[in-house]
């Protein structure tokens, strides 16, 4: 089996409302890097037909809900350096909290919801 180069086998694909601001949460919060090849937009110029960011690595595919296409969001646990830094990065970037920083046995993680209705589970790992 051959997989594209920024692609896993496994890979999250959302339906959003506000793709383009997705975008920019993304970049603001987890400093997340817009494939631009593959960045296509409807003839309106302002929504998203399919996009591509990659974190860290992994690769998030997106696009705006239609009408046929209603909005479909995800939980996403991520591993960050700093979990309290980008905890602070979420809320400024409009993010809600769903679960307040507290420390695990598996790391620091919090939870919070983005203004598209994802969840993300920010953890800094802790050393095993």
């Amino acid at each position: 089996m051959e997989v594209p180069t920024t692609h896993q086998t496994v890979m999250p694909y959302l339906m959003l409302n506000g793709a383009l601001k997705f975008i920019d949460f993304t970049k603001n919060v987890f400093d997340a890097e817009l494939i631009t090849s593959m960045h296509k937009l409807h003839e309106d110029g302002e929504t998203v037909r399919h996009s591509e960011i990659t974190i860290g690595g992994s690769t998030i595919m997106f696009t705006d809900a239609t009408k046929d296409w209603k909005p479909q969001t995800a939980n996403l646990f991520i591993y960050v350096d700093n979990a309290d830094e980008t905890y602070k990065k979420a809320l400024a970037s409009g993010a809600s909290t769903l679960m307040e920083l507290s420390n695990q046995d598996y790391g620091r993680t919090c939870g919070v919801t983005d203004p598209f209705g994802n969840v993300w589970w920010i953890t800094s790992s802790v050393n095993r």
